[in-house]
C-alpha cells in the first residue's frame, strides 16, 4: 500500500511526506501552466476538518476540508514566465514546482485529435514530423495528457501530469495540439498550455453528460435508443456520456481560456441531430466549467470518401448559432482515401489565426470567406461574403472551381463563378432561371476560393433544409 501511495505521489510531479494526507489533483503538478486573469480553482483531498493554504506569487488562501475535499481560488494572475512554486500546506507541506501563468486550451475531439505528433502505424507519418520534432525546442509550452476512458461513473483525477515541450517529448503530445500552441505561442508569445483529451472513433454525445443530454428535449430519442444511434465503429467501452465522466468530469473546473475541438466523423451518418447534439455539448461543458461562455474553436471536418457534406454543413451552422465560436475550414487539408490526412500543421495554424483574432483581438483576418447572402438575378446568382479581407481569390490558375447552380427543378449542374470583389456571380448556360447555387457540396469537394489572407471559404448551398 505504502508504494503505491509512494508512486501515486511521485506520478504527481510533487515532494511530500509518505504520512501526506493533503493531496493536489493531478492537473496541479510540476510543469503546470495555469491561466492567465481569472479565478484560478485549485482543489484535492484531505482529512475532514483539515485546514489546507495554498500559497502562490504572493497570494494565500486558506480552506477547510470537507468531505475530504478541499478547494480554494487564487485571485486572478498575470503572465509569469519565470518559473515560480506553488506550495500546499495541511498536515503535510506540498511544493510544486516549475509553474508558469498563461493561456490554458483544451484541446479535445476524436482521432484527428488524439493523433500524436510521432509515428502510429498503420496510419501514415505526420508530414514532416521528424523535422517538426527537432526543431520543437518550446519550454514554455506545456501538455496535461488525459488518458483514453469510457467510465460508467465520473472520475475526479486521471493521476497524469504536465511535459514540457522539447525534441524529447513532443512525439506524444496531439499532432494537432502542438501545432496550435507552437504557432499561437509565436503571434502572443506567452506560455501555452494543452490539455490533450481526446479519443478515436468517439460520437459528440459520448462527450456530453447524462444531465445535459437528459435535459434537452431534442435528444429524448437519442438518450432512449442510444446503443441504437452508432452504426459502424465502436470504441471499446462505449456507454453515454462515459468520456464526459472519463475525459472530462476529472478536467472540472481547471481554469482554461477555450477549447479546440476537433470531432464529427462519428457524427457523420446524423449531421441534422449533430446540430443539437454539438451546441448541447458545448452549452454543457461551458456551465460546468463556471467560466462563462469560453470560446470553441471547431476544426471543420476534411475531406475523405466517406465524409458527407452535410456534417461540414452542420458544423457550419453551429458556429453561425452558437455564440463565441470560429470555424477552421480544411478543404485543402484532406484525403479522400484517408480519414487521418497527414497534413496537420495547417489546422495548427488556423487554429491559431482563429484564437489570436476572436479571442486575443489582434487585428487579422482570421476566417475563410463565410456566406453572408445571396440575391438570385434574372439568369445568375450574386453571393456576397464576410471574412473577404481585402479580396476573394481563386486560388491556383485564378479561375474558380466548385460552383454549382440549379433551376426550379434542383439538379445540379457545373456552374461559371466570376468574382467580384467581396462577391461572386455563379451562372450557367444551362439554367436560364436558377434557384439556388452550392459549392464545394461533396464527399471530396474539388474548390478553391480563398480569401486574401490565403484562408479557404466553407462549403456551402443556398437551399438550406
Amino acid at each position: 500500500m505504502l508504494k503505491n501511495v509512494l508512486t501515486a505521489f511521485f506520478i504527481l510531479g510533487t515532494t511530500v511526506a509518505a504520512e501526506a494526507t493533503v493531496v493536489p489533483n493531478s492537473l496541479f503538478s510540476d510543469h503546470m501552466i495555469l491561466q492567465k486573469g481569472v479565478a484560478v480553482p485549485v482543489w484535492g483531498h484531505a482529512n475532514e476538518g483539515e485546514k489546507v493554504t495554498v500559497r502562490f506569487n504572493g497570494q494565500t488562501v486558506s480552506t477547510v476540508a470537507k468531505g475530504g475535499k478541499w478547494m480554494v481560488k487564487l485571485a486572478p494572475l498575470p503572465y509569469i514566465t519565470t518559473p515560480q512554486e506553488m506550495t500546499i500546506t495541511g498536515e503535510n507541506k506540498i511544493s510544486i514546482k516549475d509553474i508558469l501563468v498563461g493561456e490554458v486550451w483544451l484541446c479535445s475531439g476524436q482521432s484527428n485529435m488524439e493523433r500524436q505528433l510521432g509515428p502510429r502505424p498503420p496510419q501514415q507519418p505526420i508530414t514532416d514530423w521528424e523535422k517538426e520534432r527537432d526543431a520543437a525546442n518550446f519550454p514554455m509550452i506545456r501538455e496535461y495528457y488525459v488518458p483514453l476512458k469510457y467510465a460508467a461513473d465520473k472520475v475526479e483525477d486521471v493521476h497524469e501530469k504536465w511535459t514540457v515541450c522539447s525534441p524529447k517529448t513532443v512525439a506524444d503530445f496531439s499532432a494537432v495540439g502542438y501545432f496550435f500552441a507552437r504557432d499561437l505561442y509565436k503571434r502572443i508569445n506567452v506560455p501555452i498550455g494543452i490539455i490533450f483529451s481526446a479519443f478515436g472513433g468517439t460520437p459528440a454525445e459520448d462527450w456530453t453528460s447524462k444531465a445535459a443530454l437528459e435535459a434537452n428535449p431534442e435528444l429524448t430519442e437519442l438518450v432512449k435508443n442510444y446503443d441504437k444511434a452508432t452504426t459502424g465503429y465502436r470504441p471499446p467501452g462505449k456507454l453515454m456520456s462515459g468520456l464526459y465522466n472519463g475525459m472530462i468530469n476529472p478536467l472540472i473546473p481547471y481554469a482554461i481560456k477555450g477549447v479546440a475541438w476537433y470531432q464529427g466523423e462519428a457524427n457523420n451518418d446524423r449531421p441534422k441531430q449533430y446540430q443539437v447534439v454539438l451546441p448541447n455539448m458545448i452549452k454543457n461543458w461551458r456551465t460546468d466549467f463556471g467560466q462563462g461562455d469560453f470560446p470553441f474553436l471547431i476544426v471543420q471536418i476534411a475531406p475523405y470518401k466517406d465524409m458527407t457534406p452535410e456534417i461540414r454543413e452542420a458544423q457550419l451552422k453551429i458556429t453561425q448559432k452558437v455564440k463565441n465560436t470560429a470555424l477552421i475550414v480544411t478543404t485543402d487539408c484532406g484525403d479522400a482515401n484517408d480519414i487521418h490526412p497527414s497534413h496537420k500543421q495547417p489546422v495548427g495554424a488556423r487554429l491559431a489565426l482563429a484564437a489570436s483574432g476572436l479571442v486575443y483581438h489582434q487585428k487579422i483576418e482570421y476566417s475563410g470567406p463565410m456566406l453572408k447572402t445571396f440575391r438570385v438575378n434574372k439568369d445568375s446568382v450574386t453571393l456576397i461574403f464576410d471574412h473577404a479581407a481585402k479580396g476573394l481569390q481563386a486560388k491556383g490558375n485564378g479561375t474558380l472551381s466548385g460552383f454549382t447552380i440549379a433551376g426550379g427543378d434542383k439538379k445540379f449542374v457545373p456552374a461559371v463563378a466570376v468574382i467580384r470583389g467581396d462577391k461572386v456571380i455563379v451562372h450557367s448556360s444551362a439554367v436560364s432561371k436558377p434557384v439556388a447555387v452550392r459549392y464545394g457540396w461533396a464527399n471530396v469537394p474539388d474548390c478553391n476560393l480563398y480569401n486574401s489572407a490565403d484562408l479557404p471559404a466553407s462549403p456551402f448551398r443556398t437551399d438550406v433544409e
